[in-house]
């Protein structure tokens, strides 16, 4: 059942300001004063020091807590090549995601540019402006090679969502999924169907937990990736087995796990049935995943489940990700995020499941209670305990590795994450309180 109407999400784009965000001052000026510090001839005093020491612009400037969300619009959701101007609702909801769950400023950069060399070089050209940058929504294979290079060649963050923010958060159902079924990682068979920037990325993460590469299947469009074929790209190359499988469910046939980024109706119960003991199926296509949660559980029971939908349970949801990610990444003036940052956001994930779930939250999805297990290896979106658990952990791992520019005391840090989201809470909601919209 449809929670809203076609016109209802028009109408929230369109009512009263449009579009989703908007620029505010943080400063007063309402003076004589205030104005001349504001721009001339005040401002230059910030200028001239920024002159002197370029790390300062994260001092006198907003340039600490801002991210660019950009995109080329030619993978968005699963609308397609779509373009940049269609996609610009999508890039202003992040931002809105990135503010309401980490008070995280952005501005969407929606870039009329096909060719992959002259994104990066416009990319790069906005250094100066930014503290991070979080790719969206740029087509695969294109996507790689515009993320690896960016890393390289600028000194913050640059981060491709649709890669690692799936990968995250089906990294953390897998380590408590393999504590339940009592698994290990180096032993799993993992079959993937899908072979596009977020499977890839979920792939490379589970490689790092200790999965072994010839015991992963991934299918693509045209079946198994397997040496014998002559028409895979780089990426998918590094994929491809000696072993060769005639189908998905052939594949399916005894693994322990499943990971599907693809389309709807993929998996049939038999194949389900067909698994070994406890398995673990993430079912993330959207809006319809590969095989329906019920269909996956009246097959299995056991069946450790996850999907990309909030009306069952653990639900693979990328905003439990990046915006603590960048939090903590900021926070310490991370010139990177690396594999060791991702792994401890994704345990940091796992070890708030481990806690029961406030009351606010269970009273927000309509149970009485959320406790560790099988149907509770994620947390939910709505835990406001996120920003602590991820962005600390994630602020402790820039530090470990030597890509933070600051150290933090973690407790004190944490009292401040605190303190941070509950004020930007406060200021979130008197904003929309006041311009009642009225949906």
């Amino acid at each position: 059942m449809a929670l809203f109407t076609k016109q209802e999400a028009l109408d929230y784009h369109s009512m009263g300001r449009k579009g989703k965000i908007e620029v505010v001052p943080v400063k007063p000026c309402v003076t004589q004063k205030h104005l001349s510090m504001a721009y001339s001839p005040g401002v230059a005093e910030s200028c001239k020091e920024i002159a002197e020491d370029p790390e300062k612009s994260f001092e006198y400037t907003a340039r600490g807590n801002l991210v660019a969300v950009v995109s080329n619009g030619t993978a968005v959701l699963g609308l397609g090549n779509i373009g940049a101007a269609a996609g610009k609702p999508v890039m202003e909801g992040k931002g809105v995601l990135f503010k309401v769950f980490a008070d995280v400023d952005v501005f969407d950069i929606n870039l009329d540019v096909s060719d992959p060399d002259k994104l990066i070089e416009i990319v790069k050209a906005m250094e100066p402006t930014f503290g991070g940058i979080n790719l969206e929504d740029i087509k695969a294979p294109e996507c790689f090679y515009i993320e690896e290079t960016l890393k390289k060649e600028m000194n913050i963050p640059v981060f491709h969502d649709d890669q690692h923010g799936t990968a995250i958060v089906t990294a953390a159902g897998m380590m408590n999924a393999l504590e339940i079924s009592g698994k290990k990682a180096e032993d799993m068979r993992v079959v993937v169907s899908g072979a596009g920037a977020s499977a890839i990325a979920c792939t490379n993460l589970y490689k790092s937990m200790g999965v072994h590469p010839e015991n992963i299947a991934m299918f693509d469009s045209r079946g198994h990736i397997n040496k014998s074929r002559t028409d895979l790209n780089e990426t998918k190359q590094a994929y491809a087995t000696e072993k060769e499988y005639g189908s998905l469910a052939e594949a399916m046939q005894g693994a322990d796990c499943f990971l599907g980024l693809s389309v709807k109706g993929m998996v049939s119960k038999d194949m389900v049935k067909s698994m070994a003991d406890n398995p673990i199926i993430f079912a993330c296509a959207n809006p319809d995943p590969e095989i329906t949660y019920t269909d996956a559980k009246e097959a299995r029971p056991d069946a450790i489940m996850g999907t990309g939908r909030s009306d069952f349970p653990n639900q693979v949801n990328n905003v439990l990700g990046f915006p603590f990610i960048f939090r903590g990444a900021l926070d310490v003036g991370a010139t990177a995020i690396n594999e060791e940052m991702k792994l401890a956001a994704a345990q940091a994930l796992a070890d708030l499941a481990k806690q029961p779930a406030p009351e606010y939250v269970c009273k927000a999805f309509g149970v009485d209670k959320l406790e560790f297990g099988i149907d509770y290896i994620i947390p939910k979106a709505l835990d406001l305990r996120l920003i602590e658990y991820v962005s600390v952990a994630v602020a402790k791992a820039a530090m470990d590795t030597g890509v933070a520019r600051k150290t933090v005391d973690l407790d004190a840090y944490a009292k401040e994450l605190r303190q941070r989201i509950a004020d930007s809470s406060a200021r979130v909601g008197a904003y929309v309180e006041s311009y009642n919209l009225g949906i």
